[in-house]
């Protein structure tokens, strides 16, 4: 495993953003861990989280897009946050889009924020986590009506690696499949798994034997095939 999955890891648990126990998802589902991207809330740890969404981006979709799309809320300060660490590590510019729950009828108009859309703009979409692909349905429609662009793809933290909406695959591959462009994770749940399982971190074994065994049922049940 790459040493910045590793970190994205341990980075994870220490900002308090992915808790094991147990949990009822929005789907109903009862889970034994849980990710909430909104416990990020510190200068640090948006500029380190930036920094892993940058390498993953990297290393999965290359640099040869133009502008990077956070559907609001959540997505907004991650594409701030992503593109600003593209530039440091990378030195690329990218430009950075959002849009808004309400359109805007004065001043700075419309429904985006930050950058407008182009024809021919290269677009990668970025988010925190996606369990059903619904998220998707509700931006693709978004950015196809601003201009032609291009989707090249979906960058989120977390695989959480469950059935989709639609069929027995994943959330990620069903996007794939439905919309024609690739969706990657910094890590997926699997990783994460591998990497805490009966290994102490700061004193502490997250995944331990019964945690592994809930887990496992819960995949059993829920996984993608």
């Amino acid at each position: 495993m790459e040493q910045y999955k590793q970190e994205f890891i341990e980075f994870m648990v220490d900002s308090n953003v992915l808790k094991f126990g147990e949990f009822t998802l929005k789907s109903g589902r009862k889970s034994p861990f849980f990710m909430n991207a909104g416990a990020y809330v510190t200068g640090t740890q948006l500029r380190k989280l930036g920094e892993y969404y940058a390498k993953a981006i990297h290393d999965n979709f290359g640099l040869d897009f133009d502008v990077l799309f956070g559907p609001a809320y959540k997505g907004i300060p991650l594409t701030v946050a992503t593109t600003m660490a593209i530039s440091e590590l990378y030195g690329k510019d990218i430009r950075y889009c959002s849009n808004r729950k309400e359109v805007k009828d004065h001043g700075d108009t419309g429904i985006l924020l930050g950058s407008p859309l182009k024809d021919k703009d290269r677009v990668l979409i970025i988010e925190d986590v996606t369990t059903s692909g619904k998220s998707i349905e509700e931006t693709y429609p978004i950015l196809k009506a601003q201009a032609d662009v291009e989707v090249v793809g979906l960058i989120v933290s977390l695989n959480r690696m469950e059935k989709g909406r639609e069929t027995d695959k994943s959330a990620l591959a069903e996007i794939k499949e439905n919309y024609g462009f690739d969706a990657h994770a910094i890590v997926t749940m699997a990783e994460v798994t591998e990497y805490l399982y009966n290994k102490p971190y700061n004193g502490k074994v997250y995944i331990d034997d019964a945690l592994k065994s809930a887990i496992d049922a819960y995949y059993e049940q829920y996984g993608a095939k």
